[in-house]
Parts: C-alpha cells; structure tokens; sequence
C-alpha cells in the first residue's frame, strides 16, 4: 500500500481545546500532518485518510519537546470553523 502525507498550517485566533488535547492550546499557528493510504483495487487513483496529526509547541515549563497528538479531523475542522465565526 502507498501512503502519502499532506502537510498544512492552521491558525486559531483564539485558544481551543479538542479531546484528544489534555486543556486549553494558545492562539497561534499549527502543523497539521494529513496520512492517507492508497485504496487498492480500483480503476482510477484514491486515497482513504488513516491519520490526522496535530503537533503542539513545546511546554512552556522549559520542556523542548513537542507533542504530536493524533485527532479527529472533523473535529479540528468544527473549531476552526468556530474560531473563524467568532472573531475576538
């Protein structure tokens, strides 16, 4: 199977949260990391989504890791839809 990966940046003008994420995230911009796999079996090209990464800035207690946080990609798209509708 063939698996490609389509990076994007989101932007949250407002904090959120989603509950995959332990508490409130900031406001700012994010990578989001989109795994899709090659549908075997058909007579043209396609791809079904197995994965949606969310990676989350380092701690603010000194920790210099990221987190990479696997979400729901409806979900991320229903709180961006809501931070885009509510504007601060």
């Amino acid at each position: 199977m063939s698996i490609r990966t389509t990076d994007t940046a989101v932007t949250f003008r407002r904090p959120f949260s989603l509950s995959s994420i332990e508490g409130i995230q900031p406001a700012g911009t994010y990578q989001v990391s989109t795994d899709e796999e090659q549908i075997a079996g058909l007579s043209f090209l396609a791809y079904t989504r197995i994965a949606t990464l969310l990676y989350l800035p380092a701690g603010a207690k000194g920790d210099s890791t990221r987190q990479i946080v696997k979400v729901d990609p409806a979900e991320l798209a229903a709180a961006l839809e809501h931070d885009a509708r509510n504007p601060s």
